[in-house]
C-alpha cells in the first residue's frame, strides 16, 4: 500500500482569509444556537442542543455552496435519519445492531430522497445510543427538539453567509445555459487548479475528480457527436 498517496493533501484552494470567515462563521452560528436553546421557553422540558449540528456547521459555513448544504438537504436529511434511528429503536433492543442497521437506513433514505446530509447519520445515532433518555422525553419532545435544532441552524445559515461576500445560499443555478464555444479547447488540471483559485472559496471536489468528471463528460460529448 502507498501510505504517501493514502494520506496525500487535497488543497481547498480556498484563501487563508475564506478560511478564517469559515471558522468565525460556523463558531458564530453554533454560539447563538447554543444561545437559543438554553434560552428559548419550553415549559414541558428543557431544549437539547444535538452534537450532529456541530458537523452541519462545518457543510453550512466551510463549504455552503455544497449540494450536501443546500436547505433541502440540512432539513431533510436530519429528519428522515431521526425517523430511521427512531424505527431502529422501536424495532432492535440490541443497541450495537440497531446502531448499524439505523444509519445504515439513513444513508439509504437520504440518497432516495435526494437530501444527502452526513451530519445526519449522526443525529440517527445519536437517537439511537441515547434511546432510554428520549424514550423517556418522548418522542413529541424529540421531534420539537430537531425541529428546534434544524430551524434555527437554516436560519442562520441564511443570514450569515448573506452578509460575506462572494457567497449565495442557498446555491444559485444560472439562469441561462453557456454559450457553446466556438471550438473546441482542451481542457487541462493545471486550467482546472487555476479556476478553483479564482473562486476563493472551499469547493468540496478535488481538481483530479473534476478531471476525471471533465474527462468523462468529453468522451461522451465525442461519442455522442459520432452518432448523430
Amino acid at each position: 500500500m502507498n501510505f504517501k498517496r493514502l494520506f496525500a493533501v487535497h488543497s481547498t484552494h480556498a484563501p487563508l482569509s475564506e478560511k478564517v470567515r469559515s471558522g468565525i462563521a460556523g463558531g458564530a452560528a453554533i454560539f447563538l444556537l447554543a444561545v437559543a436553546v438554553k434560552y428559548l421557553p419550553l415549559h414541558s422540558y428543557p431544549l437539547a442542543m444535538l452534537g450532529s449540528m456541530a458537523a452541519s456547521a462545518v457543510l453550512l459555513f466551510a463549504v455552503p455552496h455544497s449540494p450536501l448544504a443546500q436547505p433541502w438537504n440540512l432539513v431533510g436529511g436530519h429528519f428522515v435519519s431521526a425517523l430511521a434511528g427512531g424505527v431502529s429503536v422501536l424495532l432492535i433492543h440490541e443497541p450495537t445492531i440497531a446502531a448499524g442497521v439505523g444509519v445504515g437506513l439513513a444513508i439509504f433514505m437520504m440518497h432516495y430522497l435526494n437530501c444527502l446530509h452526513p451530519p445526519g447519520a449522526a443525529t440517527a445515532l445519536t437517537i439511537i445510543l441515547s434511546s432510554a433518555y428520549f424514550q423517556e422525553m418522548g418522542w413529541k419532545w424529540v421531534t420539537l427538539v430537531i425541529i428546534i435544532n434544524v430551524g434555527i441552524s437554516l436560519l442562520l445559515a441564511l443570514g450569515i453567509n448573506s452578509l460575506i461576500p462572494g457567497r449565495h445560499y442557498p446555491m444559485q443555478t444560472a439562469a441561462h445555459p453557456p454559450k457553446k464555444p466556438s471550438s473546441v479547447i482542451s481542457i487541462e488540471q493545471p486550467d482546472l487548479e487555476w479556476a478553483l483559485e479564482q473562486m476563493n472559496e472551499v469547493v468540496d471536489v478535488s481538481e483530479e475528480d473534476l478531471a476525471s468528471i471533465y474527462k468523462l463528460a468529453q468522451n461522451h460529448a465525442q461519442e455522442r457527436a459520432s452518432r448523430a
